[in-house]
């Protein structure tokens, strides 16, 4: 595709807003944008851009407007579409803008498989996924350009290849990786398409009256708090959003949660259960970091606040990924443990309600 312009990329302690929405319910982001003078006469938009456009290739182009990232007046083109006066151009693509090259950096990485065409990774909490305004080290886009510093084939800064999708800072689990245009061609279209399997483990506040359940609510930024998403039934304001969820355990004050993903929206299992009454624990963002369920004694504050504790973030975890390989077509399927944090939260839990139990026999 092209190569982006290196403008600003809030980090994901912020929220990035796509600039377009398409037919499939991608989320694209503006990377160039030009305005054709009042006296533009008919040209291939190929041409047209070629012409304004540094290190970009007419082929490239072409490539752009094949995958749909190629936009006049805000509707995808063909190549070969003639340019009007006072048309507006743009070029998007499905990650936001860098504003700076992409430093390698000796970052470890949990590599779950690997073979020519991907990778699947395994991210810890608290490890930020792209870089951006805050966060412009340490990152995992800066262990990926570590990691394949010796592959000529593969560029961090192009994206036509690289990650596919995202999970927040404080989440942590399974994300892929591609390694060739083709490849990441492939794998978006098994995202648009709702064909991949995701599967979340979360401790939320609460118990559900039914084991199992959907949550369909359209997200879109909370009008006021815009660090936080919301769930909206304005028309035409937020994006479709569908999360199934199995209750796994329940332990009194909160439970654990299966979640598989219809959609993936930004922030969508915190916002969806949230929007159920059943904020994430300890998610600060929504509201989990407050003690919603229970006794108002000191004994079972301390409690809490121990959980809290041990795990400090969000309890939140990308489990389960799979989706066809991008060229063989084999099923691949992969499962990312519990991590400790969660764990040792989930077992506290198991033995206060337990306890709880006990006293009322």
């Amino acid at each position: 595709m092209i190569e982006d312009n290196k403008e600003d990329l809030s980090s994901e302690s912020d929220i990035i807003e796509p600039s377009y929405i398409d037919s499939e319910g991608r989320e694209l982001y503006e990377h160039f944008r030009f305005v054709a003078d009042k006296g533009q006469t008919l040209l291939r938009v190929d041409k047209f851009l070629v012409d304004r456009m540094e290190k970009t290739s007419r082929n490239r182009i072409q490539q752009a407007a094949d995958a749909g990232c190629l936009l006049v007046n805000g509707k995808p083109v063909k190549s070969s579409y003639k340019v009007k006066p006072e048309d507006v151009v743009s070029i998007v693509m499905d990650r936001p803008r860098y504003d700076f090259e992409i430093i390698a950096e000796d970052i470890p990485l949990n590599i779950v498989y690997e073979d020519a065409d991907l990778m699947v990774v395994d991210k810890p909490a608290g490890l930020v996924v792209h870089p951006g305004h805050g966060n412009y080290h340490g990152t995992l886009v800066n262990a990926l350009a570590w990691h394949f510093k010796d592959n000529p084939d593969y560029d961090v800064n192009d994206p036509r290849m690289g990650l596919v999708h995202r999970i927040d800072k404080d989440t942590s689990g399974l994300l892929v990786v591609a390694k060739t245009p083709e490849a990441k061609t492939s794998l978006g279209e098994q995202f648009f398409n709702k064909t991949t399997r995701r599967e979340y483990v979360a401790v939320v506040w609460g118990s559900f009256p039914e084991p199992e359940g959907t949550i369909t609510g359209d997200i879109a930024r909370n009008p006021r708090n815009r660090l936080q998403m919301t769930v909206t039934d304005e028309p035409g304001v937020g994006k479709h959003a569908v999360t199934h969820y199995t209750q796994i355990e329940d332990l009194g004050y909160v439970s654990v949660v299966k979640c598989r993903l219809e959609t993936g929206r930004t922030h969508q299992i915190r916002v969806h259960m949230k929007y159920k009454g059943h904020p994430l624990f300890n998610d600060e963002r929504y509201g989990g970091d407050e003690i919603l369920r229970g006794t108002t004694f000191a004994k079972y504050r301390r409690f809490v606040q121990n959980c809290m504790e041990i795990c400090s973030r969000q309890a939140l975890h990308a489990r389960t990924l799979g989706f066809r390989h991008p060229r063989t077509g084999e099923e691949l399927n992969f499962e990312s443990p519990i991590p400790e944090d969660m764990t040792l939260l989930i077992q506290k839990w198991r033995d206060y309600s337990k306890g709880m139990m006990e006293e009322k026999i």
